[in-house]
């Protein structure tokens, strides 16, 4: 009988469980090649860690807010949320993959998770986020999708808060120019009128990626490429201005820089010079 009543209780506890992270994550919405859902972190005061999961089938891919030379970023609309007041998606380094056309595009595979950080308008009501996501998916050809995801953020010691805080790990930390950490950009400087040099000094020979975005959308600078020579101690790194928006000057333009080498990635803001 106590055995019976112990296998009774253990299958109880396992059930709280389950339905303690059912609640801390949506549903998976699936589609043929991938799934997305939300994940909610603990709750406490006005500002709320959650999250956007993305899981994709072997070999497919999907896009950084910067796709690189091709490719849609994904694009999240959260206005239908119940006691939200803003919402804003955290991104982690992406992996350069080549397009398939001769250029790189920038992005994720298997999966991957978006933090984000969620302002309640108040604190003492619930919250329940709402997410319609728009994204495409691409093996050798890509495929748009569209996904309604929901969840409410009740729990006071969420089942999700170590996969939230393992994305956020991911997320690039922000840095300038010239700082002593082991991974940095040493100097960003003009050559001529149409091409950039930043040079960056790294701990090891481990593989290192550096991306460049503009201060609007409507930029489309290229993929930094890593040059064969440069200074002694450093890695150099170039691209064209290309992709400015007609009619702009691109002098003091500001720039967003992620660097990302091994598990180390840092986010920098400049002014071109």
């Amino acid at each position: 009988m106590r055995a019976a009543l112990g296998f009774a209780a253990s299958i109880f506890v396992s059930s709280l469980a389950i339905e303690a992270r059912a609640q801390d994550a949506s549903p998976w919405q699936r589609d043929g090649h991938s799934a997305v859902r939300l994940l909610a972190g603990s709750r406490s005061g006005s500002v709320l860690l959650g999250g956007i999961g993305f899981q994709l089938q072997p070999g497919w891919k999907t896009y950084w807010r910067t796709p690189g030379d091709s490719g849609v970023p994904p694009r999240f609309d959260f206005s239908k949320s119940d006691n939200v007041e803003a919402v804003t998606v955290l991104w982690p380094a992406p992996t350069k993959f080549d397009d398939g056309a001769g250029g790189n595009s920038l992005g994720y595979h298997d999966q991957v998770v978006l933090p984000l950080r969620i302002v309640a308008k108040n604190t003492d009501k619930p919250v329940t986020l709402r997410a319609d996501v728009n994204y495409a998916v691409c093996e050798k050809l890509c495929i748009p999708v569209e996904a309604s995801v929901e969840l409410a953020f009740n729990s006071v010691a969420s089942t999700e808060d170590s996969a939230l805080f393992a994305a956020l790990d991911t997320v690039p930390k922000p840095a300038n120019v010239g700082d002593p950490n082991p991974l940095t950009i040493r100097d960003v400087k003009r050559q001529g009128r149409s091409e950039v040099l930043v040079d960056v000094v790294t701990p090891d020979e481990r593989p290192i990626n550096l991306f460049v975005e503009g201060p609007t959308p409507d930029w489309g600078l290229p993929v930094p490429k890593l040059l064969d020579h440069g200074p002694p101690g450093v890695k150099r790194f170039a691209f064209a201005l290309d992709g400015v928006p007609p009619g702009v000057n691109p002098q003091g333009a500001a720039l967003k820089l992620t660097l990302a080498g091994g598990d180390r990635a840092y986010e920098f803001n400049i002014n071109l010079d």
